[in-house]
């Protein structure tokens, strides 16, 4: 596969998994406003920034309307849904040939409703202000034209190299997003598990596991009972639910051999050992071991080698050499 077309599917898909999570989690805490002091509304949205990457020149006011607005709808800003949704359809019209007719469709028609001046009028800051306009059904529309582009890709493309990039695109992303908020949420939820529970820490824990599309499942497992331990290894180890990081890991590791059984490059071993060793060390971790220990350099280790992998993949399958491609 050609190097530009790998990293425009690769990008393709980090960009809409992006704007999706940033969609979720926006729409979760714009859920929570009602059940919130002032105190605890702050708190949330600050942790909500930090579970973004506390973008740059983005501050708490006071605001959530105006924060969602700007989250949304700044193309200044590199990480909002619209600079998401705007990149990953460019990558897309790069790859024209190489996705399907439906996914071109689905991605363009996101791309073409969320770009309609009307709607950020109708978004604009100062009707959120004065409660004339609420964003939730654009978020949960935004949401739904992602669900249905993974979808749509999954059922009408061949699952070959290119459909492999797409999922390492996926799931690096979420692994590196789930992640930073486990981080965000450490302070409040896990530093102290023994401590009672009270109702603000009980929308809280429901909170992440909502960030998270994870509430249900999490029922199915645990039932209704929730406690910080339980839910960081839910959210960490759980092999069966696809945003926990262990099964994020397994999936892109699965990707990235499949890739290297299509390319047939000899010179993947590097990347393997490395997607190996971050895919072994949440297989034999134990939450009480993480817990009794470095909760945030785990979590930073994680994501460092997350970015490991992404530069390895840029130097074997985007960025390399003429001498090192003919080495194959």
């Amino acid at each position: 596969m050609l190097a530009r077309v790998a990293d425009s599917l690769y990008w393709m898909s980090r960009y809409l998994e992006r704007a999706e999570h940033s969609t979720r989690l926006l729409d979760v805490n714009l859920n929570m406003m009602l059940d919130e002091g002032p105190t605890s509304a702050e708190r949330r949205w600050q942790r909500l920034l930090f579970a973004l990457g506390n973008p740059k020149d983005v501050k708490w006011t006071g605001n959530p309307y105006a924060l969602t607005h700007g989250l949304t709808f700044d193309t200044t800003l590199k990480s909002s849904i619209l600079s998401c949704i705007i990149a990953a359809r460019e990558n897309s019209r790069h790859v024209r040939e190489q996705i399907s007719t439906e996914q071109w469709h689905r991605l363009n028609s996101l791309y073409l409703q969320v770009t309609r001046p009307e709607m950020q009028s109708d978004m604009h800051a100062e009707a959120l202000i004065s409660g004339a306009e609420q964003p939730s059904e654009f978020l949960q529309q935004v949401m739904e034209a992602v669900h249905q582009f993974q979808g749509v890709t999954d059922s009408t493309m061949s699952h070959g190299e290119g459909w492999q990039f797409i999922q390492v695109g996926r799931y690096i992303e979420r692994a590196s997003a789930t992640a930073l908020l486990l981080e965000a949420y450490h302070d409040d939820l896990f530093r102290t598990p023994e401590r009672t529970s009270d109702g603000n820490e009980y929308l809280d824990w429901m909170g992440l596991l909502r960030s998270a599309t994870a509430f249900e499942a999490y029922c199915k497992v645990y039932t209704a009972d929730l406690t910080p331990d339980r839910i960081f290894e839910f959210l960490l180890l759980d092999e069966e639910f696809p945003h926990s990081l262990r099964f994020s890991i397994d999936s892109m590791q699965h990707a990235l051999e499949a890739i290297q059984v299509e390319s047939g490059k000899s010179r993947a071993e590097p990347l393997r050992r490395l997607a190996g060793r971050l895919q072994a060390m949440l297989s034999y971790s134990s939450v009480p071991e993480i817990l009794n220990g470095d909760v945030v350099g785990y979590l930073h280790d994680i994501k460092g080698q997350c970015r490991a992998i992404h530069n390895t993949i840029y130097e074997l399958y985007v960025d390399y050499s003429i001498q090192a491609a003919l080495a194959g």
